[in-house]
C-alpha cells in the first residue's frame, strides 16, 4: 500500500468522481484509475463501485478511507511543519467551532490569529458535535472546539476543557408552551435538535429518557446548522435545547426565551478536541493559544455584557 494509492482514494471521496479527483491531484484520469486498481488488486478487495453516474465506496472501501484520511492528513501536517522550518509560511488549518464559541469568541480569536500567522489559510466548519466528531475521526480536521457532555471520556481523543455551561429548553417568545413547567407536557411539540443515527440514543438519553419521557421520533427534526435551527425555532414554533449563554447573544436575545422546566439537562463542556497521539501543528497551537487569550481577557472585563456572559460560564483552564 503506497501513499499515492491512499491519496487517490481520499481525493475520489472528496471530489466525488475519478475525473474530479484527477483535477484535484493534478494527474491524468488514467493515473488515478490505475492507482485505485492497483490498490484493489494488492488488497484483493473491492473498494469502489463504478457506475455510469460516478463511483461510490463499498463497506470495505469506506473503512480503508477512514485510515487513509488519517495517514494523508498527518503527512500534510508534517510537510507544513517542515515547510515552516525552512522559512515557508504558507499552510492551512481546518477546524470546527461550536456555535456558542462561534458567536462569542471566534471573531476576536481569528483576528488575533491572523496577526500572528497571516499566511495560514483557515477552513472553519460549524462545529455541531454530531457532524464534527466523524470529521475528526477521519482526520479531515486539525481539531474541534466542541461541546461535549461533562461525563464523556473518549480514549480516541485528547480533550482540553475550556469552559462549562448549562443547557436549557428554549422557544420563541410567546410560544403556546411557554408556561409549561415539565418536559412531559412538551412531548407533543416538534423539536429542532442535532443528531446522527450514531448519536441518536445518546441524545435521547440526555434530553428525554433520563427523565422518563418518551417522545415520538417524528417529533425530532435533525438540523445540522445553527442558523437553520434558529429559523425553525423562531418561525416554525419548534422547541430546542441549547446553551443558556446563547440567550445573551445577538442571534437570540431579541426573540428567544428559556422554558423554566422542572427537569434539568445537565452541564456540558466546551473543549479543544483532537485525535489522540496526533501531532498538532504550530498553526493549531497558535490558534488555541489565541482563543484562550481572548477568553481570559473577556472574563476579566468590567463590561456588563461580559459580566453577564461569564456569570453563565465556568472557566476550566
Amino acid at each position: 500500500m503506497k501513499l499515492h494509492h491512499l491519496e487517490a482514494l481520499v481525493s475520489v471521496a472528496d471530489a466525488g468522481s475519478i475525473r474530479a479527483a484527477a483535477r484535484l491531484l493534478q494527474l491524468s484520469q488514467a493515473a488515478v484509475t490505475k492507482a485505485l486498481r492497483e490498490l484493489e488488486s494488492e488488497q484483493q478487495l473491492a473498494l469502489l463501485v463504478r457506475t455510469a453516474g460516478g463511483v461510490s465506496f463499498t463497506d470495505v472501501g469506506y473503512r480503508l478511507l477512514q485510515h487513509a484520511r488519517l495517514v494523508v492528513g498527518q503527512i500534510e501536517r508534517a510537510s507544513e511543519e517542515l515547510a515552516k522550518l525552512r522559512g515557508d509560511q504558507a499552510g492551512k488549518l481546518a477546524i470546527a467551532v461550536t456555535p456558542l464559541v462561534m458567536v462569542t469568541f471566534l471573531p476576536e480569536t481569528v483576528s488575533l490569529f491572523r496577526k500572528q500567522m497571516p499566511a495560514i489559510q483557515l477552513e472553519i466548519f460549524e462545529g455541531l458535535t454530531a457532524v464534527a466528531l466523524p470529521r475528526l475521526r477521519e482526520g479531515a480536521l486539525d481539531f474541534g472546539i466542541l461541546a461535549l457532555a461533562a461525563a464523556l471520556t473518549d480514549q480516541e481523543f485528547d480533550i482540553e476543557p475550556l469552559f462549562a455551561y448549562e443547557s436549557r429548553a428554549m422557544a420563541r417568545r410567546g410560544h403556546p408552551s411557554a408556561g409549561k413547567h415539565s418536559l412531559h407536557d412538551l412531548l407533543d411539540q416538534n423539536w429542532a435538535v442535532n443528531f446522527t443515527p450514531a448519536s441518536y440514543e445518546s441524545l435521547m438519553q440526555d434530553l428525554f429518557w433520563q427523565h422518563g419521557a418518551k417522545i415520538a421520533p417524528a417529533r425530532l427534526h435533525s438540523t445540522h446548522s445553527y442558523s437553520l435551527m434558529l429559523e425553525l425555532v423562531r418561525y416554525s414554533d419548534m422547541l430546542t435545547v441549547a446553551p443558556e449563554p446563547l440567550l445573551l447573544t445577538e442571534s437570540m436575545r431579541n426573540w428567544a426565551q428559556p422554558l423554566r422546566l422542572d427537569e434539568q439537562f445537565g452541564t456540558r463542556r466546551v473543549s479543544v478536541i483532537s485525535l489522540r497521539n496526533t501531532m498538532r501543528s504550530q498553526a493549531a497551537m497558535c490558534f488555541v493559544d489565541c482563543l484562550r487569550k481572548v477568553i481570559r481577557t473577556r472574563s476579566r472585563s468590567a463590561s456588563e455584557a461580559n459580566r453577564m456572559l461569564f456569570d453563565r460560564l465556568e472557566l476550566l483552564f
